[in-house]
């Protein structure tokens, strides 16, 4: 598959220099996902979200979106997963998924939702209340994993050697899992840190990985959003290269998740439940 990059020319400037040379940027596209669902005689149907997302792994970015929000518990709630098929340009097609759940759910209930714009930008905004995750349906995590201080010291170099996009583009985010002893198992980038982690989860999620004993890395800030989606998908551990949010600080504590943020490759920060670092 080909990298979703884009060149454009460039004039460098310098102290010493300026000179024109070739640059690569990513892509940056919006991805909508449409929702079916409802008993199979009266289907309804709901535009969910439009996201800003790099085109790749779109499949597993709406699984991992929809398990994140509590509107599926597996990826076996929805009946059929594909692009939009209907006569529009090709272009629109791949940015636009349908998504058909199982007739069998209950219908969600949206209205807990937002009807809302996620951007790269600002993530999923104004879903800031201990509440909202509490009608989602999340639960305090329990795992009894412990983790050494240097498999969390070794994540980020690691993550690093893997994230393609970045070493072309330098402008875009990473997401990856890793297990109790530091194994990469998954990795994804995507120019909206929200997506990118969507996207590991859904994948996760579609692999049948267990992540009770797993840690999320993630290139950016640990922000309310991204610790929801971890406390959704059941995660005990999560490392930042940036800083968390004061809100995010409390729901890790709330709900149990170790919180880790400033990680460089010889320092970090434990925020919360420092019990699991041993």
């Amino acid at each position: 598959m080909s990298l979703p990059v884009s060149s454009t020319k460039i004039k460098r400037i310098s102290l010493s220099s300026q000179g024109e040379r070739d640059d690569l940027l990513v892509v940056e596209e919006p991805l909508e996902l449409r929702l079916y669902f409802g008993p199979e005689e009266s289907r309804d149907k709901q535009s969910l979200t439009v996201t800003m997302r790099t085109p790749g792994h779109d499949f597993e970015l709406a699984i991992g979106f929809l398990q994140t929000e509590g509107i599926i518990r597996h990826p076996r709630d929805v009946q059929q997963i594909r692009y939009c098929t209907e006569p529009i340009s090709q272009e629109e097609a791949e940015n636009i998924i349908l998504i058909h759940l199982d007739p069998a759910l209950p219908v969600p209930d949206l209205s807990l939702q937002r009807n809302f714009m996620s951007t790269a930008a600002c993530g999923l905004c104004g879903k800031a209340s201990l509440e909202t995750l509490q009608n989602a349906g999340c639960q305090r995590l329990e795992s009894s994993v412990r983790i050494r201080q240097q498999v969390i010291l070794n994540l980020s170099a690691t993550a690093t050697k893997e994230q393609v996009l970045f070493k072309h583009t330098g402008g875009i985010h990473a997401a990856a899992l890793f297990d109790d002893k530091g194994k990469l198992l998954l990795l994804r980038e995507d120019i909206g840190r929200h997506n990118a982690v969507d996207k590991v989860i859904g994948a996760a999620a579609q692999a049948n990985l267990p992540l009770e004993d797993s840690i999320l890395f993630v290139s950016g800030r640990a922000g309310f959003e991204l610790v929801q989606k971890a406390l959704m998908a059941k995660i005990p551990v999560m490392a930042a290269v940036g800083a968390p949010s004061a809100l995010s600080v409390q729901i890790a504590e709330a709900y149990g998740m170790t919180l880790i943020g400033f990680l460089k490759t010889d320092r970090f920060n434990l925020y919360s439940h420092p019990g699991r670092i041993l």
